[in-house]
């Protein structure tokens, strides 16, 4: 069995490759499910890293339908992580239904080649994971990652064991959400070949907080912030 090592900053990295850990998925904002890490983050783990690195390509927390620009965003990083020499991609899009915006993801798809392609865990918001597993067999992803579409994989096995049935091998069902020591026995039971984890434990660093700057308002998933015009100029015309 492979352990993928979702690897938010540099010590995780390190403690990947000590670990001996199979291959890396970066990423920024654990808190948030995740988002593309900084060039330098990727630059500096590709001097470093001994197994293969995929790369998260979110450009923002929330759902997975984006604008134009995101979408030249997401477009724009896949073509650093190539230069730079990373494995593979991890990403996808949604349409406002929450179905595969196979438009789009074949575009990210194409864009990421001979590099791997995983489709995230926008997987795990889909109507219906069984037309979306075909819809990806479709677009030839090499990975979907998902928790069987419960809030851990442990909770989904139930789908997770049809997702790989349905799949036959013609891409990998990679499980991720909530696997540890103590469950990782229940994927390998039921055969799965990979699984995606984090191992992270947090420790504290400020024996004292002065103030919080996290901001629980814009964690909302259902909502998309972005700066008001009017509220702008409301701020603006005071000057």
């Amino acid at each position: 069995m492979e352990v993928e090592v979702c690897a938010s900053n540099p010590n995780s990295v390190l403690a990947a490759i000590e670990a001996g850990a199979h291959r890396l998925e970066l990423c920024s904002e654990l808190g948030i499910g995740g988002i593309t890490p900084s060039y330098g983050f990727i630059k500096q783990t590709m001097k470093t890293a001994t197994m293969p690195v995929n790369v998260l390509i979110r450009p923002r927390g929330g759902d997975f339908t984006y604008s134009d620009a995101e979408f030249e965003i997401m477009k724009t990083d896949i073509a650093v992580c190539k230069e730079m020499g990373c494995s593979g991609i991890v990403s996808g899009v949604l349409n406002d239904d929450q179905t595969i915006d196979t438009e789009r993801t074949q575009t990210l798809i194409a864009l990421s080649r001979p590099l791997s392609f995983t489709f995230h865990r926008a997987f795990d918001w889909t109507p219906d994971p069984y037309i979306a597993l075909n819809s990806l067999i479709q677009l030839n992803v090499n990975r979907i990652l998902t928790s069987g579409q419960e809030p851990s994989a442990e909770k989904g096995i139930f789908v997770l064991q049809r997702l790989k049935k349905l799949a036959n091998g013609k891409v990998i069902i990679l499980p991720g959400g909530g696997i540890n020591a103590e469950n990782i026995s229940i994927f390998r039971q039921h055969g799965f070949d990979e699984i995606h984890c984090s191992a992270v434990m947090g420790h504290k660093t400020l024996p004292i907080q002065k103030i919080s700057l996290n901001s629980p308002k814009f964690l909302d998933e259902s909502y998309s912030y972005s700066t008001n015009v009017e509220l702008l100029k409301s701020i603006i015309a005071q000057f």
